[in-house]
């Protein structure tokens, strides 16, 4: 996609002006690989703790080791360039190592979202081709590979003993047997080499690092092709934004999913490119992630708002000492004014910036200043080398000056080369040369950017996107079900809740308690209802008959933020 920016010295945008000391808008993208991060942090920081996890810590020299050896290994099992390698994990070691080692090899990364029923794999496993697939040996998800096994083009699945030493050779339970021979491979042997891998020539335009899936499936997914130069250039524009990182001396806390592209470039790459420590949280519970903060003194903390709410309403936030943290990002959803002043009261943190993305963008569009120029409500400032516009609802493609609302467009080095396999879908976003995100707000002079509203009708639940359609979709199957409509209802704890409303076909009975335990094997966590209503009058309808989510919530006394 062309970005015009890089046609200007020194652009006098409004947002420049309101940047933190040290952080300029222009920036340099170098033609690297995504993995040439770790290669160059390894060779200036070899003793440097890069990972902490499960009592375990590893060294830049050793992780940059295991992922030489993992690449190799990789290589051997015929994954090369143009190869798609999916990720299928929780947080923890072996997340980093098999992400670079993939990169390394010359693959595609696929995040695979560990939550996900066997339908939703199985669809992402076929559009994104997925080759092979790395795990953990956790008999929940080696029942969910093995399905990928018997029924998708998936040939080979890596399997990581999560509670063992990266470098253990325990083999720590028998896998499920599959029809495709020699099907698994567990990570010791993958790894049972010494030498490097073979060099592979990257293309950092042309060549996709990562296939993000955008979310929960609506028929066929959507698959943003992120390549090495996108996610080079959003870590780097995330490095400049964090302008009081020391290279070689902080530390974060990964309590975000490694899988989900925030957390991706934000934590991860971010973590690599700058050798900080990184300690990897399997799993988010208040008091866990307190007590890391009060233990490790980490500088940084990125999470979603449901996590600030969390730890805001906590009992005994007061005993604990936040002064080792510089500053904690929020994205994934809107931060209420509320929670951000309650958390910085009752923390005495230093700042929580609120930040938005997207994953065509790999992630991160805007960022509020690490100063006290930031403004509650504002998702913040275009970061480096990006420029947003807001333009008109009315033609798509006329920019709108400062406080018209309209729709939030942005370009920029980190926007994704395209959809995988879908160019329909590819120019309906990238219209003359912009990136429509699907969000309305507006920009105020200052250059803060405000979103209003979601031209999209996705719910935002702790951060993770769930697809009416896809809900109603399964709903429709049950045959009791005549007509349905999900949406987004706001909700305290998690942003949004899904909420479902139906109408029985006549003559048919069915309890919420039967249809949400009908659901239950069909649906993610984060896609099954919340709460399910069963009206015996037919749903509101258009003049032309379509089912009306707008009048319903109308009709319900809902307003969606």
């Amino acid at each position: 996609m062309p970005h015009p920016a890089a046609r200007q010295e020194r652009p006098d945008f409004p947002w420049v002006r309101n940047y933190a000391p040290n952080v300029a808008w222009d920036i340099t993208v170098p033609q690297q690989p995504l993995f040439a991060f770790l290669d160059k942090t390894a060779e200036k920081f070899p003793s440097r703790p890069a990972i902490h996890f499960g009592g375990q810590v590893y060294d830049f020299r050793t992780v940059h080791n295991l992922v030489e050896r993992a690449a190799k290994g990789l290589q051997a099992l015929g994954v090369k360039k143009g190869a798609k390698a999916g990720l299928f994990m929780p947080n923890c070691a072996y997340s980093v190592v098999m992400y670079y080692a993939i990169l390394k090899a010359g693959a595609t990364v696929v995040n695979y979202n560990p939550v996900y029923v066997d339908r939703d794999l199985i669809v992402q496993a076929d559009d994104s081709e997925t080759d092979i697939i790395v795990t953990i040996d956790a008999p929940p998800l080696l029942e969910k590979v093995k399905v990928l096994l018997e029924k998708t083009r998936i040939r080979k699945a890596v399997v990581c003993p999560v509670k063992q030493n990266l470098t253990a050779t325990t083999k720590t339970l028998d896998l499920p047997a599959v029809s495709k021979p020699d099907a698994w491979l567990w990570f010791c042997d993958l790894i049972s080499n010494t030498g490097k891998p073979e060099p592979v020539t990257i293309n950092p335009d042309e060549d996709i690092a990562v296939l993000q899936y955008t979310g929960g499936t609506t028929g066929i997914p959507k698959g943003a092709m992120l390549t090495h130069k996108n996610l080079v250039a959003n870590t780097i524009q995330i490095g400049q934004w964090y302008y009081n990182a020391n290279d070689g001396e902080d530390s974060m806390i990964a309590v975000l999913p490694l899988f989900h592209v925030f957390a991706m470039t934000v934590v991860m790459n971010m973590s690599v490119m700058k050798g900080m420590e990184l300690f990897i949280m399997p799993q988010f519970t208040v008091p866990e992630l307190l007590e890391l903060i009060k233990t490790q003194k980490p500088a940084y903390v990125a999470a979603v708002p449901t996590m600030y709410i969390a730890m805001a309403n906590y009992d005994r936030i007061g005993e604990y000492d936040f002064s080792s943290i510089k500053f904690c990002l929020s994205g994934g959803a809107p931060l209420p004014a509320d929670v951000k002043r309650v958390y910085e009261q009752r923390t005495k943190a230093k700042l929580v910036a609120e930040g938005y993305g997207l994953t065509e963008c790999s992630p991160v569009v805007t960022c509020n200043p690490i100063s006290p120029k930031a403004r509650a409500g504002s998702i913040g400032l275009p970061i480096p080398g990006t420029i947003v516009e807001i333009i008109s609802l009315e033609d798509g493609k006329t920019p709108l000056p400062a406080g018209e609302r309209g729709e939030i467009c942005c370009t920029g080095p980190q926007v994704m080369k395209g959809y995988y396999k879908n160019p329909q879908a590819t120019a309906e976003v990238t219209r003359d040369g912009r990136l429509h995100t699907g969000d309305v707000g507006y920009i105020d002079e200052d250059g803060f950017v405000y979103i209003v509203d979601r031209v999209k009708d996705l719910i935002l639940v702790g951060g993770y996107n769930v697809y009416p359609r896809h809900v109603e979709e399964v709903i429709y199957a049950h045959p009791a079900i005549e007509e349905c409509i999900v949406a987004g209802v706001p909700d305290k704890l998690r942003g949004e809740a899904v909420h479902a409303w139906v109408k029985l076909r006549p003559g048919e009975s069915v309890s919420v308690d039967t249809l949400r335990a009908w659901l239950h094997d069909k649906l993610s966590p984060i896609e099954l209802p919340k709460k399910i209503h069963i009206r015996n009058e037919p749903l509101p309808k258009t003049a032309v008959g379509k089912l009306s989510k707008r009048d319903l919530l109308v009709q319900e006394g809902i307003q969606k933020r």
